[in-house]
């Protein structure tokens, strides 16, 4: 009797196994690629679903198809004119072949993650600084077309690289920094000139304005009068119109005359 139960047991645990290594769940963003025998057949790409399997025979290997972020750590640069910065960079890809994906390269997310760092430092170190800092979105355009057709044959797609942070050295801060503090008062300067520019010329055509009408010169004695009186406790100074001036001068040089020929 116990031989008996033994062997039901032996039965039970054997079906078991066989159930296990059988069947397989391949989720909906996943592929199977199956090796029967040490052998892929490309038509026995695997769906998502229950998946049956031949005991001992085939082996399944899952391939996630969904996008991957790749943080690119940080790499020391030494740019065109010689500037040594530390750059990081982050890499968006997708798997767009499960098979060649597992059968050409052993772990395509190290080998990515290895193909952008070298070609973070070697695009870099082909640009000055001043480039990188201000056309980082050309540059990961450029990286990120020659990390695809490296990584095309291993059937990884990569659809975007972008640069994240760049780190400078602190006495490139500060020159930098005094730069542009530099930039910005010769822009407070140049305003400040054009508005004295603008301001001069609008007094100039003001000027001949009033110039023709002599009128409108003592409109603006007046104007100025009743702008002082607003202010409390002032003291005001009349003018004395430049036309009553010369009418003295003209009475004294008559009677100087009148004099001279008595």
């Amino acid at each position: 009797m116990e031989g008996i139960m033994v062997g039901f047991a032996f039965v039970a645990m054997l079906v078991l196994i066989v159930v296990v290594k059988s069947v397989r769940i391949v989720k909906e963003y996943e592929r199977g690629v199956v090796f029967r025998l040490g052998r892929v057949d490309p038509s026995n790409l695997k769906q998502p679903g229950l998946r049956i399997l031949v005991p001992f025979i085939d082996q399944m290997f899952k391939v996630d198809l969904r996008t991957i972020t790749l943080d690119v750590p940080p790499q020391e640069v030494i740019s065109k004119d010689n500037v040594t910065i530390k750059v990081n960079a982050v890499v968006y890809f997708n798997v767009m072949n499960p098979i060649d994906s597992v059968i050409k390269v052993a772990n395509y997310y190290m080998a990515t993650s290895l193909i952008a760092q070298t070609t973070l430092r070697n695009i870099l170190g082909q640009h000055e600084l001043d480039e990188i800092l201000a056309e980082r979105e050309r540059i990961g355009q450029a990286l990120q077309k020659i990390i695809d057709e490296a990584t095309d044959v291993w059937g990884v797609k990569v659809t975007t690289v972008e640069i994240k942070d760049i780190e400078l050295p602190e006495v490139m801060r500060r020159a930098m920094a005094k730069q542009a503090e530099a930039e910005r008062e010769r822009r407070a300067k140049v305003i400040a000139a054009q508005a004295e520019f603008e301001a001069s010329q609008k007094l100039h055509e003001a000027a001949q304005i009033i110039e023709q009408t002599a009128t409108a010169l003592q409109l603006r004695y007046l104007q100025t009068l009743v702008e002082i009186g607003v202010e409390n406790s002032t003291t005001i100074v009349f003018p004395l119109p430049l036309e009553l001036t010369t009418a003295f001068q003209s009475i004294l040089a008559s009677r100087s005359a009148s004099a001279k020929t008595a």
